[in-house]
This record gives structure tokens, sequence and C-alpha cells, in this order.
């Protein structure tokens, strides 16, 4: 082909890949601005919605990091199909869900269609993440950010037409995913994939791994035994026999120590702060996103909370398709000290704003996430170039993992606590609904584990009803829209508690900042066509 040919198939290309990642954010969204119907159709509470939204995310882990480790011999083509195959079979299922009566098995089919649907995602991204690092190698940093455009572009996009499909029935507001779907794969289809770059310049399948290392396995690992010891107690409906536990634990250290027995390398230290870092930082994009609409409709309504979310993913849509000057003048980690900061002051004056206060605060939250995620990958793929599509794929598997199977759940046992401190800190409530407080703590409440981690005790709604049930007919109704006011107020409280994320993000940006200083400064590293590497001025 001519130049003029290549840069139009290269356009493309970038363009499909562009596509497809819409289409996760489509499938997202979807589910963010439905969780709280299925919460009230499956009777399940914040912290147990939370759990649903983490089915539909911690499979993604699963999905990107094993392609990532196959994708240069089975093609970026073959995972491509993959994906689309699951974003239709999610599609079918969740709709499906719609339409049958049995309350079980509809929760079933959302369930099991949103762990399908979260392996398509981790399937885009596995494919999608090296052909751009490919296409674009000497502007890693500004591409990957131009690319994940499309995450916010998705999330606006679909936001709006959900929010205008209003009170139509649900399953039409998952349906619209297969537009974008069929959109990816009609442009992907005809198009010819780049061989990765660490393949073109010789670097062998174990170096690959070396720079991911042991430790980069551990964390890998941690995550994935604890995901499926939930998956096996039926999200902690049942008890896993001791044996069967231990039997996984072992299976865990055993793939780690193969793992290490074969590549001898603990792994580039910087790529193992980055995994540390990456735990955090997604928690306080996909975790806090996940959750926002649900937290803020409490405090301004049904319609004006997903427009919340819609406004933030705008603020990143317009300012990644700028990232490169940005990048040039702040360097990647000056922007990621930056985007810590101001994610700390967002999410806290979110937790308290009322009011035109609220679209300051979000604006300020907007700012701060916008470039996390693209700028790690970045990061990532520049300093780490022979780790390939597995350092630049893991990186994104692992915060997928972690927010999946801890950070989702645990926002929702955060909105829990605050909910309590809430009722009992309200002196209207413990007028009107007496015996609710007593002693400075919440007497209604219930015991949940999720992860056999996270211990907390929920708000028994069943006593609350029981209790006001209990009062003369004319307190009812006031009773029990008080208390939903009191705990709505409860639950936009927690995204002050969600600053700790930023903030250790913010201490592990600095400490690699403050390195690369000691160094010289940030300098990308190349491969050479001998597998070899140098940094460039």
């Amino acid at each position: 082909m001519t130049d003029s040919a290549d840069n139009k198939h290269n356009q493309l290309l970038f363009w499909g890949c562009f596509i497809a990642l819409v289409t996760t954010s489509f499938c997202f969204i979807g589910r963010v601005f439905l969780v709280n119907v299925w919460g009230e159709q499956f009777d399940l509470d914040s912290a147990q919605a939370g759990r649903l939204l983490g089915v539909g995310i911690w499979p993604f882990a699963v999905s990107i990091i094993l392609f990532s480790l196959v994708i240069d011999r089975i093609g970026y083509k073959t995972a491509m199909y993959f994906a689309f195959g699951g974003h239709v079979i999610y599609t079918i299922m969740a709709v499906s869900a719609f339409f049958v009566e049995d309350k079980n098995t509809a929760f079933q089919l959302v369930y099991w269609g949103s762990l399908i649907a979260a392996l398509a995602n981790g399937t885009v991204e596995a494919f999608i993440n090296p052909v751009v690092a490919t296409l674009y190698n000497k502007e890693k940093t500004k591409w990957l950010n131009i690319l994940h455009a499309g995450w916010p572009g998705g999330l606006v996009l679909a936001g709006i037409i959900t929010i205008f499909l209003g009170g139509a029935d649900w399953w039409i507001k998952i349906a619209i995913l297969l537009i974008p779907a069929i959109t990816y794969v009609a442009i992907l289809s005809k198009l010819n994939f780049p061989k990765s770059e660490r393949d073109s310049a010789g670097v062998s399948y174990r170096e690959m791994l070396q720079e991911f290392g042991i430790l980069g396995a551990i964390v890998v690992s941690f995550l994935t035994i604890l995901q499926v010891i939930d998956f096996l107690t039926g999200s902690g409906t049942t008890e896993l026999a001791s044996g069967t536990k231990t039997g996984l634990i072992a299976l865990g250290v055993l793939m780690v120590a193969a793992f290490g027995i074969y590549t001898k390398s603990l792994g580039r230290p910087l790529m193992f702060i980055l995994i540390l870092i990456m735990m955090p930082l997604a928690t306080t994009e996909i975790g806090t996103d996940a959750w926002i609409s649900g937290i803020m409709e409490g405090v301004v309504g049904e319609k004006l909370a997903g427009w919340v979310l819609v406004y933030t993913s705008a603020i990143m849509l317009i300012l990644r398709f700028y990232a490169g000057p940005i990048v040039k003048k702040t360097t990647p980690l000056g922007l990621l000290v930056i985007s810590s900061i101001l994610a700390i002051i967002g999410l806290k004056l979110l937790a308290t704003a009322a009011g035109t206060m609220i679209i300051v605060a979000a604006t300020l939250y907007g700012l701060g996430k916008t470039f996390f995620w693209p700028t790690v990958l970045g990061v990532v793929s520049e300093q780490t170039p022979k780790g390939g599509a597995l350092t630049l794929n893991a990186i994104s598997g692992i915060g997928m993992l972690a927010v999946g199977t801890l950070g989702t759940a645990y926002i929702g046992a955060l909105q829990t606590k605050t909910q309590q401190d809430a009722l009992v800190a309200s002196a209207k409530v413990s007028e009107a609904v007496p015996g609710l407080i007593a002693d400075g703590k919440v007497t209604a409440l219930k015991e949940k584990a999720v992860y056999e981690i996270i211990k907390y005790d929920t708000v028994d709604d069943t006593k609350v009803e029981e209790m006001i049930a209990g009062l003369p007919e004319a307190n009812q109704e006031p009773a029990t829209k008080l208390v939903k006011e009191v705990r709505d107020s409860g639950n936009q409280m927690a995204l002050g508690s969600m600053i700790t994320f930023p903030i250790i993000m913010l201490i592990g940006f600095l400490g690699i900042l403050f390195y690369f200083k000691s160094k010289g400064g940030y300098k990308p590293i190349e491969i050479d066509s001998g597998g070899g590497s140098s940094s460039d001025d």
C-alpha cells in the first residue's frame, strides 16, 4: 500500500478500536443506571448491588490478562470476534431477563450475562491497547489518551440516550449496546492488524513475562483466588469447606511458583509500584462512576443524578482529545500528580455539595479522573516496552479485578456505614421512630460480609418497616420519608470517605516523579530490532 493508503487504513483501524471501546462504556453505563432498578426488583442491599456491579467488572481482568498472554499468537482479529460474540450474548441474556417472571431466574440471567459482558469488555482492551501503542509508538501516552476518550464518549452518548428514554422498559436501555457493537465489527473485520512492537523487535515470550514478574503474578493470583472463593460460596450464601479453600489457595501459590520458575524474575520495580497504585486508581474512577448515579439520586433526583455522570464524562471526553499538548507541558507523572489532587478535592466537595456546588464539585472530580487510566497505560507502555501486550493490558486487568472484587462492594459497604452515621446524628429520626436509635447506634441492623474480607452491618429494611408500622397511621408516611431522606444524605457522605484512594495515588505518583527527577527526568524507553532498549531524549 502507498503511504496515503497506509494512513487511511491506520485511521480506520484506530477509529474501529475507538468504537469498540465506546461499546464497553455503553455496557457499563447501562448497568450503572439500572443498578437501583435491579436492586429493587431483586431485593438487594447496597453491598449486594455492588457485587452485581462487580461481576460486570472483575471478569474483565480474566479476559484481558489471558488474551494478553496469547494475543500475539492468535491474532488481534480473533480477539475482536470473541469480544463481539460476548456483547451479543450479554444483550440477549439481559433483555430476556426483563420478560422472565421468576425473579431468581431473571437475576441469574442478568448476573451471568454481566459476567460475559465483562469478559467481552476485557477482550476489547486486550487488542485495542497494543494495536494503538504499535501504530503510534513514538507518542504512546498521547494516542492512548485519545483512544480512551472512547470510554467517556460512550458514557456521554449512552447516558444521554438512556436519560431521554426515561421511563421506557429497561430492556430497551440494554439493547442499544448492539448499535456500537455491530459498528466496530463491521469496520474492523475488513482491516489488517499490525504486528506487535514486541514481536517486531524480536523480544522473546519469556522476556515479556519477566517484565511483569513474580510480584505482579502474586497480585493477580491473590485477587483471582479471592473472587473464585466468593463464586463458590454463592456470594456468601453457602459455606465453603476449609479443604476446598485451602486447595484454591495452594493452587494460587503453585501458579505463582510455576511463573517464578519459568521467568526467574521479580519483575520491573516500577511495574510493581504502578500495579499497586492501579488498584486505588481503578476504584477512584470506575468504582466511583459505578456508584455515583445511585448515590446522587437521593440528593438531586433520578434524572439529575444521571446527568452528573454524563457531565463528568463529557469533561473527560473533551480533555483526552487534547492530551498531547497537556502531557508535553506537564510530563505524564506531573499530570498524574495534578489529577490526584483534583480528584481529592472534587470527591470531598461532592460529599456535602448541594445546588450549584454540585456542578463545581463534579467539575473538579471530572478534571481529576480524566487522565488517570490512559496516562498510567502510557507510562507502562513507555517504561516496559518489552512487556508488550502483557504489561500494557495486565495493569488494566489488575485495576478492574481490584475494583470488581473489592472496590464496588467496599464503596457499597461505606454507604451502609455513612447511612447509619446520618441516622444516629438526626434528632428528628430518633423522635419520629422511637427505638430505631439507642446508645448512639442503629438498632435495626444485620451482619453482612463481602468476599470474607469486608465485614459490615447494614440497616435492616424489614426491621425498620416493622418499627414504622407500629406507629400511629398518620405518622407512618412522614417517618418513612424522613428515614429515606436521611439515609440518602448518608449515601452522599460516603463520597468523602473515598478520598483515601486518590490520597494513596498522590503519594505513589509523587514518589515516582521524584525518582525520575533524581535520574535526570522522565524519558520513554524504546526497543530496537534486536530486542535491546534505550531511552529517548
